[in-house]
């Protein structure tokens, strides 16, 4: 069906306006051909590219100009800190906000296929849904499994499995030719006609008549409801005639197969937007598969990168594994570092790279955006060799991962959220940033305020003071807060959304505690500036850093590291090409470590690996610095 669109919608002078009122620029042809198509589309965007504030822009302008009041826009990503960055850039216009109600839909793949698909399959058929959630399914399948008399042979058959907890909590359903069957993460030690098999199948029923499911089934019940309802996929596609699938790279087969059966019919325009080459791999192959799709053979591209300049373009270009890729850096030139260290010096790694970036960074900019340690592997596994994780080179990393709240300043607290926040952990790290916001202020409110009250019980909406807060909270977690300004524009919405939340007419800004103070910036992290926050690369997906060292791990085979490989290739060693997929995998996420910073980017490698390479990256202008002692 056409757009149901004003002739004018994307017109260059409506974008230019709405986009200046979003602070945003236009100066790429990239940018604009994104922007002004109405066809179906991939776009193939470098990360630092402006994708997201992109996307925010088209979709304001799509709802300026819509004019159906049953057809709507369908925006799709794939986790929930996407989903709210994509919400918080359309609330930025007041036409924007239209898109966050009927007809139109914004959210997670999961969350369109539960509501428009599996959960109307399992009401129509009497059935219930307490919860979607794959550890209350584990739970509940263990209890079920001890405590109920009719599965005698599955507990004998699994006790003797050294993987039959797993075995059990991952039982999930698969459609196949319309029915759904019961399997686990790999085959089963049973045949499905023995006892155990058919136990095995009882007890995943009767957990689902009870309500209780995994997120994969959701999947299959979609599926199954239309391969049986085949009109469904039309009435879906009718509703709605355009769809924007954000992070693209990140769909796996399961889901490519179901939007392809809901939106492939070819009346929907259907538009693709991510960076393969930042695809985490899950491991798993079929799930994999979904990236081949990704981006089709002429895709559209937006190759240049805001975030960081040429130099570390030019490395990034060359780590790209899934699509050869050249990078145009359009950022600050900043620099590229190498930490050659030995076994008996890997204390000193870290504070070398503390005292490069106190060089290379604005201490102005450290004191919002403190440098950044990233590794690919939390702590060590079983190997014997040395370093192997993130946690050997800081020490007590990852021993618990739960952020306190007693932080000594909002920068503290912003930035050990930051770390945490992740697809799994997105919740846990807002939780965990507001409740420190609460108890650092709490003791400066007056006796007449109303209590803060916790995060699930604050309201969603725009319009109220809780959902100003949320949004705050969305951008300390995830958007950029190294400007000063941004900061402190940040800390006074802040502000004024707390004093509206406790019910207060005033609020007297001397009475606040420092770190929420606008003009004390500079005074928020004094004692600590300079000072890393460590974390794993793939948490640090999406995030924007003034300095980043990518430190040495073991790879999951234990045989080789992943930096010592990174630069190996990047002296000219070796193809990337022609790697292992083991090789590419490791490589990817250096890629995604690689394109964070934007003053300065650092590696760190055992002194071995490097020594081969070191003149050679000294010539590309590298920065060489060696912490081992001499011998």
């Amino acid at each position: 069906m056409e757009l149901p669109l004003t002739p004018d919608t994307l017109s260059k002078e409506k974008a230019e306006t709405v986009a200046a009122g979003m602070g945003l620029t236009l100066p790429y042809p990239e940018q604009w051909d994104f922007l002004q198509s109405l066809h179906t589309m991939d776009l193939q965007a470098a990360p630092g590219s402006g994708k997201t504030s992109l996307i925010g822009l088209k979709l304001a302008l799509l709802a300026q100009g819509w004019t159906s009041t049953t057809h709507g826009v369908c925006v799709l990503s794939h986790t929930n800190t996407a989903k709210d960055e994509i919400k918080y850039r359309v609330t930025a216009t007041t036409a924007g906000r239209r898109l966050l109600g009927y007809p139109h839909f914004i959210g997670t793949i999961q969350s369109f296929i539960h509501t428009f698909l599996a959960a109307p399959a399992i009401r129509g058929q009497g059935g219930r849904i307490v919860v979607v959630d794959d550890a209350a399914y584990a739970a509940a399948a263990h209890r079920t499994l001890m405590k109920g008399w009719d599965y005698p042979n599955l507990r004998t058959t699994l006790k003797h499995q050294r993987d039959g907890e797993r075995l059990l909590a991952d039982a999930r359903f698969v459609c196949d030719a319309g029915e759904l069957d019961v399997v686990s993460y790999r085959g089963l030690p049973f045949k499905p006609e023995s006892a155990s098999g058919k136990e095995f199948a009882r007890l995943k029923r009767r957990l689902a008549w009870s309500g209780i499911f995994r997120f994969e089934d959701m999947y299959a019940i979609a599926e199954r409801h239309l391969v049986r309802a085949p009109h469904l996929a039309r009435a879906i596609s009718s509703r709605f005639p355009f769809v924007l699938l954000d992070e693209m790279q990140d769909t796996d087969a399961l889901q490519q197969r179901l939007l392809d059966k809901v939106f492939g019919a070819g009346g929907t325009v259907v538009q693709r937007v991510g960076d393969v080459n930042q695809r985490i791999f899950s491991g798993h192959p079929k799930d994999d598969a979904g990236a081949a799709s990704f981006p089709a053979a002429m895709a559209s591209e937006l190759p240049v990168s805001r975030r960081f300049g040429g130099r570390i373009a030019e490395l990034a270009s060359e780590l790209t594994v899934h699509r050869r890729q050249t990078i145009v850096g359009a950022g600050r030139d900043g620099k590229v570092a190498l930490i050659v260290f030995d076994e008996q010096s890997v204390a000193e790694v870290v504070p070398a790279f503390e005292r490069l970036a106190a060089e290379a960074v604005p201490e102005d900019l450290l004191t919002i955006s403190p440098p950044r340690v990233l590794g690919a592997r939390k702590r060590p596994g079983e190997a014997k060799r040395f370093p192997q994780s993130v946690a050997c080179y800081v020490p007590g990393f990852g021993t618990d991962d739960k952020v306190s709240g007693t932080h000594g300043s909002l920068v503290e607290l912003v930035w050990a959220s930051r770390a945490r926040w992740a697809p799994g952990a997105s919740r846990e790290a807002a939780i965990d940033l507001w409740d420190g916001i609460r108890a650092m202020v709490r003791p400066y409110l007056p006796a007449a305020a109303t209590p803060l009250p916790a995060l699930s019980r604050m309201e969603r909406s725009p319009a109220t003071a809780g959902g100003r807060i949320r949004a705050i909270l969305l951008h300390f977690l995830t958007g950029p807060v190294e400007e000063a300004e941004t900061w402190e524009a940040l800390c006074a919405r802040l502000t004024h959304a707390l004093r509206d939340l406790a019910g207060l007419s005033a609020w007297d800004l001397d009475s606040l505690p420092a770190p929420l103070k606008p003009a004390a910036r500079q005074a928020v992290a004094h004692t600590r500036l300079g000072t890393s926050v460590a974390g794993t690369i793939q948490r640090a997906k999406g995030e924007t850093h003034a300095a980043t060292l990518i430190l040495d791990c073991l790879g999951r085979t234990g045989q080789k590291y992943d930096v010592g490989q990174a630069i190996a290739f990047l002296a000219g060693q070796g193809e990337l090409t022609r790697a292992s997929e083991t090789v590419k995998q490791a490589m990817q996420l250096i890629f995604v470590a690689v394109t964070r910073p934007t003053h300065l980017l650092a590696f760190a490698t055992l002194k071995d690996h490097a020594a081969p390479h070191t003149a050679v990256l000294e010539d590309r202008g590298w920065l060489i610095r060696d912490v081992s002692p001499p011998r």
